[in-house]
């Protein structure tokens, strides 16, 4: 009882050490936000801002378009979530449930794309989207992280077909459903939470991608919020930290947001008691 006892302890301190290493970012992220250029420059800093200040908001917003930025970035990455779920989820469906060399094979490329470098592919992309005529523009944009995503999102929405009980779509076969009228009405419903769960996965990929937002936008007036986020760090590579403590702040309150929306329904269950065995 004691042994037992002693590791659930260490096990709940691990976990809270965890928690504290996530957590020390973006609590110093506020933090500096929220601090006048004074305590910025202090050589002893502090945890909470003796003299806290919006100034640091009111100035990132006069220097940057942060609010258009943020529309384009909201743009690009809700329209990547929605279209590599809309093309993830059938494909989803056929790879887990026909056992076949092509689906395992399938499988395996998913897995492998994923170790591949963004510096490696973003000439063969660059080279497509410019043959296509969708360089600097939103939609080419989107294609990207819709190529990007979309093989995590077939793994990971493979994961919830299998979890999905066989009985209950050939049950609906016995009643005359055909394959799609079975996957629009029988397995998409119980389907929800694995949807969510990777439409909020490409949301946030979407919405924090640097690289090739950076690359392939080229009209200041298109470009995404992580790609402004860098005009506040001068030429000479010194960042105006107050402005841009504020700016990332706030850059980070749309993926918190989705998040608390959408995690009950991420953890909710919806297959708890569909079938009795």
């Amino acid at each position: 009882m004691r042994t037992s006892t002693a590791g659930r302890a260490g096990q709940y301190l691990a976990l809270l050490g965890y928690l504290v290493f996530l957590a020390f970012p973006f609590l110093w992220l506020i933090s500096t936000a929220f601090k006048s250029p004074r305590e910025l420059g202090s050589l002893h800093p502090t945890w909470i801002p003796d003299e806290p200040t919006l100034a640091n908001f009111r100035q990132a917003f006069d220097e940057q378009p942060l609010l258009r930025a943020a529309g384009n970035s909201l743009l690009a990455a809700a329209g990547a979530a929605l279209i590599a779920v809309l093309i993830a989820t059938p494909l989803a469906y056929v790879v887990a449930r026909r056992r076949t060399l092509l689906a395992r094979a399938a499988t395996g490329w998913v897995v492998v794309s994923q170790a591949f470098p963004l510096v490696l592919v973003i000439i063969p992309l660059f080279l497509v989207l410019k043959n296509l005529r969708l360089i600097d523009s939103t939609s080419g944009l989107i294609l990207v992280y819709v190529v990007w995503a979309l093989p995590f999102a077939l793994w990971m929405l493979t994961g919830y077909v299998r979890a999905v009980p066989v009985e209950l779509e050939e049950a609906a076969a016995v009643d005359g459903a055909g394959r799609l009228r079975t996957l629009v009405s029988v397995t998409a419903p119980l389907l929800a939470p694995g949807i969510v769960a990777t439409a909020l996965f490409a949301f946030v990929t979407a919405w924090n991608e640097f690289f090739f937002a950076l690359v392939l936008l080229k009209t200041p007036e298109k470009q995404t919020l992580p790609v402004v986020l860098t005009h506040f760090i001068g030429a000479e590579g010194v960042a105006d930290l107050g402005p841009l403590a504020a700016a990332a702040f706030l850059a980070t309150l749309p993926s918190l947001l989705v998040f608390a929306i959408v995690q009950r329904r991420i953890t909710g269950g919806m297959l708890t008691g569909a079938v009795k065995s």
